[in-house]
């Protein structure tokens, strides 16, 4: 008697081509409609050089620790240590700065301090990476447990560093990576790009970005497909870390001081940047010019609330309510292409 044939795994939802490129058309109708809306509300303030400028320096920020999101996001899981990662990296590297430096150094020592606090916050940043890979890829935590627990653990150490006070006492050339311009256009918008185009070529033009994909998309078909899950995981959240150790520096240059507790809200606002962006949080699908789009969109309506003198507390009740939707409305997108 022939033996029945096992059930095959239930594959997760994922969208398809097609749908991806009709995501980014609904990103970039929606990214104009915020824009126009915000300029006829308040074209004073809202359309002039100064506003632009400001939100180039501002949305690198959170927009960095978006992109770090978005490749824990593409593996199937999530990292939400992201934010203690970049505190407690931006810590060791002020600590180095007012140590070895201080604000009146300048020349060859400053740039050789400021080299190496760099060198040892993507250090910080790599090994907190590691470390959230080993606890999902060897030890088998949910992504959710484990970084919620690596957060705690990474903001606890910071806490503990310092006391809970700021680090201050920076040479003056450190700042120019946060407040600093090439050619006009702002550091901080310089070094988002640069991470968002070596992001685009891991994705998309090399092997680590394919497995990630397939990883993602089946999990065990990834398995039965020869891909080492461990390295694939631990690599990215190596990069994860790599890049929430960017954002810190970027942070700590723009405010000249580092802290634990900076940047406590861009951890509910990196994750609905890589929603509404069109990463599919089931895993395996997402693009980059989506991510981008998104977080544009809500660089403008933060910009435009901020103008309209809305409170934090409430643009915080405003993306927790806009995750929800949009985490509702691609999953019914999502399940009526997978049928």
């Amino acid at each position: 008697m022939r033996k029945p044939a096992a059930p095959r795994p239930a594959s997760r939802p994922r969208p398809s081509r097609s749908l991806l490129s009709s995501q980014i058309g609904q990103l970039s109708a929606l990214t104009l409609i915020i824009f126009v809306v915000m300029a006829v509300l308040d074209p004073s303030r809202f359309l002039t050089l100064g506003n632009f400028s400001s939100m180039a320096f501002q949305f690198p920020e959170f927009a960095i620790l978006s992109l770090a999101m978005m490749l824990s996001m593409m593996t199937g899981g999530i990292d939400l240590s992201i934010v203690g990662v970049s505190n407690l990296a931006a810590i060791v590297a002020a600590l180095i700065l007012s140590a070895l430096a201080g604000p009146q150094a300048a020349g060859l020592a400053a740039g050789g301090t400021i080299a190496l606090a760099v060198a040892a916050a993507l250090l910080v940043g790599a090994v907190c990476g590691l470390f959230n890979g080993i606890a999902i890829g060897i030890f088998g935590l949910p992504p959710i447990l484990a970084t919620l627990g690596s957060g705690l653990v990474f903001t606890g150490l910071a806490v503990a560093v310092t006391g809970g006070s700021a680090v201050l006492g920076f040479p003056a050339a450190f700042a120019f990576l946060g407040n600093g311009a090439v050619f006009g256009v702002p550091m901080p918008l310089v070094i988002f790009v640069a991470i968002a185009a070596i992001v685009w070529l891991v994705l998309e033009r090399t092997a680590l970005g394919l497995r990630i994909q397939m990883l993602g998309t089946n999990p065990l078909a990834a398995r039965f497909a020869g891909i080492d899950d461990l390295a694939v995981t631990l690599r990215t959240y190596v990069l994860s870390g790599l890049f929430a150790a960017c954002a810190g520096l970027v942070i700590m240059s723009r405010a000249n001081s580092a802290k634990a507790d900076y940047g406590s809200s861009y951890l509910l606002l990196s994750i609905l940047i890589c929603v509404l962006g069109g990463i599919n949080p089931y895993g395996g699908f997402g693009r980059v010019a989506g991510l981008v789009l998104a977080v544009l969109s809500l660089q403008f309506l933060s910009s435009g609330l901020n103008m309209l003198q809305v409170s934090n507390f409430a643009k915080e009740l405003i993306w927790g309510a806009l995750l929800l939707l949009v985490m509702v409305a691609n999953g019914i997108q999502f399940r009526r292409k997978s049928r």
